[in-house]
C-alpha cells in the first residue's frame, strides 16, 4: 500500500483539523453481495502520515468485508461546528500489538472487556485516497442572517466546499 504522507497534499491540513475533534466517524464498507454497510466507529487522531486508526474486533462482519474489498469510506459529521468530512480509501486489518498499546485509552475497555492483550483486538489502518469537506460559518447568528438572506435574497449562504486529493 502506498505509505506516502497523506498530510502534504493541497487541504489535507485543513481536513484532518475538521476531523480531529470529531469523536464518531460512520465507517462504511462492502460486503459480498455489494451492499453497502455503514458502522460507528470511535475515531483517534491521524497519525503523522495522515493514516487513520480505529479498534476493532479481529473476526467481525466488518474484517471480513475489508478482507474481501478493502475500499471503504468514513464519514465525520459535527452539526454544532456545521463540519462535514467525507474520506475514501483503502483499509488494511492490523495485529501489531506494539502499535495496539500505542493506540489503546482505557475507555475502549466498553468494548473490549479483556484489554488491549484480548486476541480478538486488532486495529483497521486506514489510508486516506480522496476526501471532501464542507465547512460552514458556525455561530447561530450567522446562520439566522442566512437564513435571513436567503429568504430575502434568494441567494444562499457561502459553505465552502474542497475536495481533497489524498492519495
Amino acid at each position: 500500500m502506498h505509505q506516502g504522507n497523506h498530510r502534504d497534499h493541497e487541504g489535507a491540513k485543513k481536513l484532518f483539523d475538521l476531523i480531529k475533534d470529531v469523536k464518531i466517524a460512520m465507517m462504511t464498507t462492502v460486503d459480498a453481495d455489494g451492499t453497502l454497510n455503514s458502522r460507528p466507529m470511535w475515531n483517534n487522531d491521524a497519525d503523522e502520515n495522515g493514516d487513520l486508526w480505529f479498534f476493532t474486533k479481529l473476526h467481525s462482519p466488518k474484517t471480513t468485508e475489508i478482507s474481501r474489498d478493502n475500499q471503504i469510506n468514513l464519514a465525520y459529521s459535527d452539526p454544532s461546528s456545521q463540519t462535514y468530512v467525507s474520506v475514501a480509501g483503502k483499509a488494511e486489518i492490523v495485529r501489531d500489538q506494539a502499535k495496539i498499546d500505542e493506540k489503546w485509552q482505557e475507555s475502549l475497555k466498553t468494548w473490549f472487556p479483556n484489554g488491549k492483550d484480548d486476541p480478538e483486538v486488532a486495529l483497521i489502518r486506514v489510508h486516506p485516497e480522496k476526501g471532501e469537506y464542507w465547512d460552514s460559518p458556525n455561530s447561530t447568528m450567522v446562520h439566522l442572517y442566512g437564513y435571513l438572506k436567503a429568504t430575502l435574497t434568494g441567494e444562499s449562504p457561502k459553505t465552502e466546499v474542497k475536495k481533497v486529493d489524498l492519495a
